[in-house]
């Protein structure tokens, strides 16, 4: 949201908003361009008959005083993405889906484009190196890419994001459930990606992972006049921690590693060509690539220890991660630590998808907070069903931050690579005292 605001500012819109906290990175960017709130909290009087739209964002309450004062003044109230999509109708659109991968195959595609001089707009939900924020409008270019989230656009609009952009092109990485608080079953999480084949523009094209056979299922069942390109793991050779694919004879070592990242670079080549980038400018672009915010992102290496940074909750992406990490280090104790922060992740009835996601950690650590269960109306989860349900005996689980800090902060890191796995904060941890 804060992005999007500055996206705005930059156009020359006036730009106002609230929320009830604020923090970095958002608060010091907002901040740089005066948008920043004078006091933060929810101030009805700032509603007015003057604005020409609301943005609202999907964790504003139904009941919030500043939604209710613009629903009684008739204003017109947009969700982000169906406010993207007005904003960008009448370009060529480029959406990259899935339940894996979508971030950092938006972020190789952009880091790409860049290299070779080829400007578009776009809305990726992570920071890249040489950008200075993540949503781009400029009226003057014919294309966006677009990073396309299958959660709920609002909680006026329970669409799932996607289903508003209506690609011309689209990748689809891979279906694995998530969202269980919203879509309860199986069922319900793959059909948004049928529903969301139907919205691709006659004519498009769409760019999946046949190795998937959920979303190979899907896509060839469609009877949607669209192109359809599988895509497929690529041919690389791994040696010395480094991760390289080989050209016309020539071999281009990358600076991402893993199995996973050498298909969501095979993701982003496709759509690459699409946008008329040649293999050769591809592959060089990509050497020097390192990596989108916070997935599998180094942040300490001495040579001996080493420590990765990673946003993976979902099952799926926790067993790539960790695949990744013990293929490119197998000579070092790998040290898995997974917080289980999201509703999916704290729902007994959801633990079952993380069996055996965790076995090839030499060691394994969950951690998760009472309060966040509570806060999310959950029933408690017994520890010892955490070890049950990941179908590891020796799993070390924690339920008190200040146990596991100190578990962690005294831990033997000689010859290890430890692995940190969240998309919250392990309680407050430091992650500076680790290394």
């Amino acid at each position: 949201m804060h992005n999007l605001a500055i996206a705005l500012h930059k156009k020359g819109y006036k730009v106002t908003g609230s929320d009830d906290e604020i923090f970095d990175p958002s608060k010091s960017r907002l901040e740089k361009y005066g948008l920043l709130p004078d006091s933060f909290g929810w101030f009805p009087e700032k509603i007015t008959s003057e604005l020409d739209a609301i943005i609202l964002g999907m964790h504003a309450q139904i009941d919030n005083p500043e939604l209710k004062k613009a629903q009684e003044l008739g204003l017109r109230i947009y969700s982000y993405p169906e406010y993207l999509y007005e904003q960008n109708k009448d370009k060529k659109r480029i959406v990259i889906a899935g339940s894996h991968g979508k971030t950092t195959i938006t972020s190789m595609i952009l880091h790409v484009l860049d290299a070779v001089h080829k400007k578009v707009n776009f809305m990726v939900g992570s920071q890249l190196s040489g950008f200075e924020t993540m949503v781009q409008l400029d009226d003057d270019l014919d294309t966006i890419v677009l990073e396309g989230d299958e959660y709920l656009s609002s909680p006026l609009d329970a669409r799932p994001k996607i289903l508003w952009y209506k690609p011309h092109i689209t990748v689809i990485s891979g279906i694995a459930w998530d969202h269980m608080n919203k879509f309860p079953n199986k069922e319900d999480y793959h059909k948004i990606f049928s529903d969301y084949l139907n919205e691709v523009e006659p004519g498009g094209s769409v760019i999946y992972f046949e190795e998937d056979p959920v979303l190979n299922k899907i896509v060839l069942s469609s009877e949607r006049s669209f192109e359809k390109i599988a895509y497929r793991t690529p041919d690389y050779k791994q040696a010395d921690n480094t991760y390289a694919l080989t050209y016309q004879n020539k071999s281009y070592p990358m600076q991402v590693f893993g199995k996973h990242n050498m298909q969501n670079m095979e993701a982003a080549r496709q759509v690459c060509v699409k946008l008329g980038v040649n293999n050769v400018d591809f592959y060089t672009a990509m050497q020097s690539f390192t990596g989108a915010d916070k997935r599998l992102e180094k942040i300490y290496d001495n040579g001996n220890t080493i420590i990765f940074k990673d946003f993976a909750h979902a099952p799926s992406k926790v067993q790539a991660s960790l695949e990744a990490v013990k293929d490119t280090y197998p000579d070092k104790k790998v040290i898995a630590v997974l917080e289980l922060h999201t509703y999916s992740s704290l729902n007994q009835k959801f633990l079952p998808e993380y069996k055996d996601k965790l076995v090839r950690a030499d060691e394994a650590i969950v951690f998760y907070s009472p309060h966040a269960v509570q806060l999310k109306r959950l029933s408690p989860i017994p520890p010892e069903l955490i070890v049950k349900e990941f179908n590891r005996p020796d799993l070390k689980v924690f339920s008190q931050p200040e146990l596991l800090h100190g578990y962690l902060y005294h831990l033997d890191l000689d010859n290890t690579v430890l692995l940190m796995m969240s998309s919250g904060n392990y309680g407050g941890l430091d992650l500076g005292r680790l290394g």
